[in-house]
């Protein structure tokens, strides 16, 4: 998960920056949009890719957003959807968010190269344990992939038991082929319709589209790799620190779970929907066991298996997947199942990020934790929330420029691609349970065995500190 917002200097420098831009519209189909041009990068902040999933529309599928007539602002970002947050509104909660929040949130954030023809896309979904996080946090608004030629556009997602609630209720109400407690992930599904429907607009590739998320994210990518409504939105995939098939769970058991719920925010185990609709955001994130995630059940309308089961029959969506994890966490063998799983019909990329700063040895002695490569990935050392001062090395900005450049690579390569040059020519070669390749990201990339690598580390060792990005 990632721990921290911007910092009242860096939203002072933030807007400084803000007013040096430039405005630049698009026309996208719900209407105009007004954002920032800036050093070669088109910027548009919270644009709705859905309806606010308010009233009626609380625990149902998104509906594509009403349309607008003249001029929209997408210059702020919006706020959060609903999660827990400290009570100063200052210091960030484990998803990296402060302040307020609102059910209000179905919104992306894109940042696109100035004139983009055909470019490659590739998508994002946040980590935070599927109840914290933000589109909108610094790690993942730099401008680095748009300078090297990839529109990135970081997606928000309902969360806790708005994105996941199956309840006896909801399902009554719903009609017979409406799917129920995946909305989190009917989320991700509508998000990606809209780029198919408008990144063309930006300069998009709509046949060159990446979904790829951490930790949460990475599961939810998981999971649309076995979800047939998802098939056809995406190209390739990623999945950072998120690798996991489990066998599915049962709507039957998903609404004991949400009935147990409703009983914990006080409407009891027979409430209606209009009972349940009618709990405050406020109420549900009273208290953490109320405003966690309540899981991805099969509904059999939208999740009609587990991708565990979708691999075993290989009806899974077989795409070029870019998928590995941290050696200062656990997680790697979870990648390489996956990696072995897909790379029977798709070239697959297996990593471990294993870099860790001098200045961030002693605080994380294990290697690199959870959430440490996304400043990498992102080449976002100069926007990341983090408050590292002038601690920052160039040699660390080195390193974040050659990890990017090898997700520019995975997104700009040929679907049937068998190796990646990148990190000022690197080459790193597709895993396949034969040649069980796979690149270890130090201070300089390396292929190693997989089979050599561990899964994190050491059992009770100390795992160190997160990684607050």
């Amino acid at each position: 998960m990632c721990r921290s917002i911007f910092s009242a200097a860096m939203l002072s420098a933030s807007l400084a920056v803000t007013a040096m831009a430039s405005p630049v519209k698009v026309t996208v189909d719900s209407g105009t949009l007004v954002g920032d041009a800036k050093d070669g990068v088109n910027s548009f902040k919270g644009v709705p890719f859905a309806k606010a999933p308010v009233g009626d529309l609380r625990w149902a599928a998104p509906q594509k957003p009403d349309k607008w007539k003249g001029d929209r602002d997408a210059t702020q970002f919006p706020m959060p959807c609903p999660q827990p947050t400290n009570p100063d509104g200052k210091t960030p909660n484990g998803g990296g968010v402060t302040g307020k929040t609102s059910e209000d949130c179905l919104y992306v954030n894109i940042h696109a190269p100035a004139n983009a023809k055909n470019a490659p896309v590739m998508v994002w979904l946040y980590g935070g344990a599927s109840y914290l996080g933000s589109a909108s946090l610094g790690s993942y608004n730099a401008p680095s992939f748009a300078q090297n030629g990839v529109i990135i556009v970081a997606a928000n997602y309902r969360l806790g038991p708005l994105g996941s609630l199956a309840h006896p209720a909801v399902t009554k109400a719903a009609k017979p082929k409406d799917a129920v407690a995946n909305y989190a992930l009917m989320d991700a599904v509508a998000a990606l319709q809209w780029v198919q429907r408008n990144i063309g607009k930006f300069g998009g590739d709509t046949k060159n589209v990446t979904i790829f998320g951490q930790s949460a994210g990475g599961g939810m990518v998981v999971n649309l790799l076995g979800i047939p409504s998802a098939k056809g939105l995406f190209a390739k995939a990623g999945i950072q620190s998120g690798a996991s098939l489990r066998p599915g769970q049962t709507l039957e058991a998903a609404e004991k779970a949400g009935t147990a719920w409703a009983e914990k925010v006080g409407v009891g185990a027979d409430a209606t929907l209009a009972q349940l609709r009618a709990v405050t955001p406020e109420t549900i994130l009273s208290k953490r066991e109320t405003a966690t995630a309540l899981g991805t059940p099969i509904d059999a309308r939208f999740k009609v298996k587990s991708t565990q089961d979708a691999f075993k029959d290989g009806t899974a969506n077989y795409v070029p997947l870019i998928i590995g994890s941290n050696n200062g966490e656990g997680g790697f063998d979870g990648a390489r199942t996956v990696a072995t799983a897909m790379s029977a019909k798709a070239p697959v990329f297996l990593y471990q990020f294993a870099y860790v700063p001098e200045w961030r040895k002693k605080e994380q002695p294990q290697g690199a934790p959870h959430s440490a490569e996304i400043v990498y990935v992102f080449d976002s050392w100069n926007t990341t929330s983090l408050r590292v001062g002038g601690t920052v090395q160039p040699s660390d900005r080195e390193v974040a420029k050659r990890v990017s450049s090898c997700w520019v690579a995975f997104a700009k390569a040929d679907a049937k691609a068998k190796s990646l040059t990148c990190a000022d020519g690197f080459n790193w070669p597709a895993f396949t349970a034969a040649g069980d390749d796979a690149a270890r990201f130090e201070a300089k990339p390396s292929v190693v065995k997989s089979k050599t690598v561990p899964n994190g580390p050491p059992a009770g060792a100390p795992r160190g500190s997160m990684a607050p990005n």
